[in-house]
């Protein structure tokens, strides 16, 4: 199995007739997915996501795929295929069309209208291809295929990209659901069809690599949901997914069995639905969904309120209801059921939600205690069965993190894809597909780029690293005024602290110890602010640490008088 390595240069010229996959972000991660193809000097991207940020990225709101590779080619790019409608696929589109607005999107009819509407809040009316399974549609020089995929989300799509240089198929996320909600079936015969053909190069969806035997119905949730719903006393109040139509799908049928009305909770849940609902994925009876705000006139047994902040996103409603800084009040008795999967490093967040709303006396139904959540990735089974379908000659599993792209890639060995076929890359890597077979040749710059309110890519892993010394250890700061012919301490140091967790009398001690620095750099003839201000850290710096084992931030002010 070729691998990246870290002292890997930028890629040579793309040979004539090959094809050049470069992944942007979802390699090494779950999310932030991004992947460009390139043939004869055109562009060819397939999604656009974000990922979310954890604990050690206080202050960030998303993260976007690296667009530094491409930013001088955006004229090259013949469009973006968004193979579904979830958030780590298309959350990154706005930021790439505030670039080029006129850059294509192509996709189903449910993914599109959910990336119009985003786009909407950013004021940009983009240009739009509606395809469907089993379409074929000519982008520059890339022959599409789009090929009908079973996942959490309706619409979603697998596209097959032929070139010149062979055949390439891109899976999207996938599962192989046998019952599915809206009986759309992963088409495995297509898949068998294009194998047939010769798939010189499969990109497949890892996220489950590692679970063995096959992902249960999502069907056997609706059991589940009545039992829950069968015994609440109170409120039921359900997060998810702002996309996840099924699920929700789920809730509105047990709330209409049980005589329940629901209000949906959030702007990106209330439009979200609004739209599936509209286009017909979203069956909702007569009278059934009502205004958040009307809820206050029905018994707490008639209730049922679906949220967003299923994996305790700070800001979303759950994670508020939870912290008592929400409108909507837990009390005794409530039923809070979480209807999703822990996406890799959420664990702390959303169990510090479980244990908020349980401290308000919330009944917490989660993954852990219930079969609240089936997964919408293909597990080590699934990916067997489709290895065996399609044949691909080389492989590249894509979509997960490092464990997960190593356990696909020894799936795909087990069917026979010889190792020095299969390529696990990472963000960057760039593989070619030459003569049949497929190589890293080298990597392009592919980091993390930060979403902070308005501010895009203006945050750096310095000013993260701030952030946290901040938050962790809190801020030290120190005024001192020099007399600038003397270089003696005129007034101060005034020291002031926040979050260090240091008394302000306490920094009586490490006073003389500021001044006689000072005397000492002024008898050496230092009278320079910016050294008599390093001074002056090094000194505080070394107290606190010998004194109370911390290492707070610490900003000296030195002016000259």
């Amino acid at each position: 199995m070729s691998h990246p390595h870290p002292e890997l240069g930028p890629p040579p010229k793309l040979p004539e007739g090959g094809l050049r996959i470069t992944p942007l972000g979802g390699l090494g991660e779950i999310g932030r997915n991004m992947t460009v193809f390139e043939y004869g000097g055109r562009l060819l991207i397939v999604d656009c996501g974000v990922l979310f940020p954890e604990e050690e990225q206080p202050g960030v709101d998303l993260i976007l795929p690296d667009f530094t590779s491409i930013r001088d080619r955006l004229d090259d790019i013949e469009g973006i295929v968004l193979t579904h409608g979830h958030e780590d696929h298309i959350g990154g589109v706005p930021f790439l069309l505030r670039e080029k607005p006129d850059i294509p999107l192509i996709g189903s009819k449910l993914t599109l209208a959910l990336i119009e509407a985003k786009l909407q809040e950013h004021r940009i009316r983009p240009y739009t291809l509606e395809v469907v399974e089993g379409h074929r549609e000519r982008i520059g020089p890339f022959d599409c295929e789009f090929v009908a995929v079973n996942h959490s989300i309706p619409d979603a799509l697998a596209v097959a990209i032929r070139t010149p240089a062979g055949m390439a198929v891109h899976t999207g996320d996938f599962k192989m659901d046998q019952l599915p909600l809206d009986r759309r079936l992963t088409d495995l015969p297509a898949f068998a069809k294009l194998g047939e053909e010769g798939i010189d190069l499969l990109l497949v969806d890892s996220t489950n690599a590692e679970v063995p035997g096959f992902v249960p119905p999502e069907r056997d949730i609706s059991n589940v949901l009545r039992t829950v719903f069968a015994g609440a006393q109170k409120r039921i109040i359900v997060a998810s997914f702002a996309s996840h139509v099924h699920r929700i799908q789920q809730i509105l049928d047990a709330a209409h069995e049980y005589g329940r009305r629901v209000a949906f909770v959030g702007r990106s849940m209330v439009r979200n639905m609004g739209i599936a609902r509209d286009l017909g994925y979203l069956r909702v009876p007569a009278g059934l969904v009502v205004d958040v705000k009307t809820l206050d006139d029905l018994p707490d047994d008639e209730v049922v309120l679906v949220c967003t902040g299923s994996q305790g996103e700070p800001m979303a409603a759950l994670s508020r209801m939870a912290n008592r800084d929400h409108q909507i009040r837990i009390v005794q008795g409530d039923t809070v059921i979480l209807a999703s999967s822990l996406i890799p490093g959420n664990e702390n967040a959303v169990y510090r939600v479980i244990n908020g709303l349980t401290r308000w006396g919330a009944n917490v139904v989660h993954k852990g205690n219930a079969r609240v959540h089936v997964s919408g990735h293909a597990s080590a089974g699934e990916l067997l069965y489709f290895y065996n379908i399609c044949k691909p000659k080389n492989l590249m599993p894509v979509h997960g993190e490092w464990r997960h792209l190593r356990a696909n890639a020894e799936l795909g060995a087990l069917t026979g894809i010889p190792k020095n076929h299969i390529v696990i890359a990472e963000d960057g890597v760039v593989v070619d597909l030459v003569d049949g077979q497929a190589k890293i040749v080298g990597k392009v710059q592919a980091g993390y780029v930060y979403v902070d309110g308005l501010s895009v890519g203006d945050v750096t892993e310095a000013s993260l690293k701030d952030r946290r010394i901040l938050g962790d250890e809190g801020i030290i700061s120190v005024f001192v005024v020099v007399d600038s012919t003397t270089g003696k301490v005129v007034s101060g140091p005034q020291i002031q602290a926040r979050g260090s967790g240091i008394d302000d009398a306490s920094f009586s001690a490490v006073m003389p110890k500021i001044e006689e620095a000072i005397a000492r750099a002024a008898a050496d003839g230092v009278a320079e602010p910016h050294q008599l201000q390093q001074l002056v850290r090094r000194s505080v710096g070394k107290w606190v640490s010998d004194s109370y084992r911390r290492r707070p931030m610490i900003l000296p002010v030195v002016v000259e008088v």
